[in-house]
């Protein structure tokens, strides 16, 4: 039995420090590697245009896994086909980093959607099976960086629309 725990505690530490080598994100090294981003995202991560997301103050372990997934092949955005590819882990780690040190802007609603967008973000829609969005979200938008969901307060309206369109027919990674 004591040797199995043994093995079973050796695997647990090799695993810990495997984690601990993988490349952290560096912010300042990141900045000097997002100028082909700041077309589309804003040269701060806060896009000016309403269809693309503002990637400023997301969590790091959001944006990474958003990065690879694109360069894979399992994210499909037709607008960065292939600008990820020369790219290894440790430049999307420092672009992950830098975007997630950034501050992002306020976002902008039309007042007559607020009270039903609030309505729905808080208790879902039952009668259509839309569960709320604090449970990912939580109750403010900020997200959750620990677990990976996005903060989605202060999002572009448009882009929200899309992404949810996409999640409703199970199309979103």
């Amino acid at each position: 039995m004591k040797l199995f725990s043994n093995a079973f505690i050796a695997v647990l530490l090799g695993l810990s420090l495997a984690a601990m080598t993988q490349a952290a994100g560096n912010a300042s090294a990141g900045k000097n590697k997002v100028a082909t981003c700041g077309a589309c995202h804003g040269n701060d991560g806060n896009s000016l245009i309403p269809s693309n997301p503002k990637l400023a103050g997301q969590g790091e372990k959001y944006l990474l896994k958003q990065l690879k997934d694109v360069q894979r092949g399992d994210r499909e955005i037709a607008m960065m086909t292939g600008l990820l590819d020369n790219l290894n882990d440790q430049d999307l780690a420092d672009i992950a980093a830098y975007y997630a040190s950034q501050t992002q802007t306020q976002g902008a609603s039309e007042a007559k959607w607020v009270e039903l967008g609030e309505e729905i973000y808080r208790n879902g829609n039952h009668e259509r099976g839309i569960p709320s969005c604090t449970g990912c979200h939580g109750p403010a938008g900020a997200g959750n960086a620990p677990a990976g969901f996005p903060m989605i307060a202060g999002q572009h309206a448009e882009y929200i629309a899309i992404q949810l369109r996409h999640f409703s027919v199970g199309n979103r990674n």
